[in-house]
């Protein structure tokens, strides 16, 4: 089986995500800045979520680049992954609706563990089906951002109900530290 469709239906499922997150942002009834400052929570985890999606879709592509053949276990990986991505706009739209209030700022962190849970298997089953020394086994190596990652959300989720700033500072350090694209893959492609 190949790789394409794939990589074109995970890549229309991510677009119509971001679509429908840009699509919850309401128009203000006013003309002026001031109009603008009630919607700013839901700006802000707008953007969030934006490099969040962006940043599975790049390191999915990278992922896929390396990847030669597709099975039926990969297949169900992709979607479990699809699955916690396709929630991202729900989670969105509640955590800035509700100015970061704990419990949708909580569940938001459930969504982004998850997702990331859901892309380690995806990588382990692509590794599994592709071998311990296939390109991308070799580029992935420990993986310790992505166990840094699922760590510091696992953190944040607790964090919510003690105070919720914590958890938004953690969900945006874990975005700034994935923004750099992962060069693993790439430069292990290019040997």
């Amino acid at each position: 089986m190949t790789k394409g469709r794939l990589e074109a239906f995970s890549d229309g499922v991510i677009a119509i995500l971001i679509t429908i997150m840009v699509l919850e942002l309401k128009v203000p009834r006013g003309a002026d800045m001031e109009a603008l400052r009630p919607l700013l929570p839901v700006f802000l985890t707008y953007i969030m979520s934006y490099a969040f999606l962006g940043i599975y879709w790049n390191n999915h592509h990278h992922m896929l680049y390396a990847t030669t053949r597709i099975n039926g276990k990969i297949l169900w990986a992709n979607l479990h992954l699809l699955f916690w991505l396709s929630l991202v706009p729900f989670v969105t739209g509640w955590m800035g609706e509700n100015h970061f209030a704990e419990v949708p700022t909580a569940v938001y962190g459930v969504v982004l563990l998850f997702s990331g849970v859901a892309y380690v298997i995806l990588q382990g089953t692509i590794i599994a089906e592709h071998g311990k020394q296939s390109k991308l086994a070799l580029a992935v190596g420990s993986d310790l951002k992505g166990k840094l990652s699922a760590a510091l959300y696992a953190a944040a989720i607790p964090s919510a109900f003690v105070r919720e700033w914590i958890a938004d500072a953690i969900y945006v350090g874990v975005v700034l530290m994935w923004l750099v694209p992962d060069r693993r893959i790439e430069s292990r492609l290019q040997d």
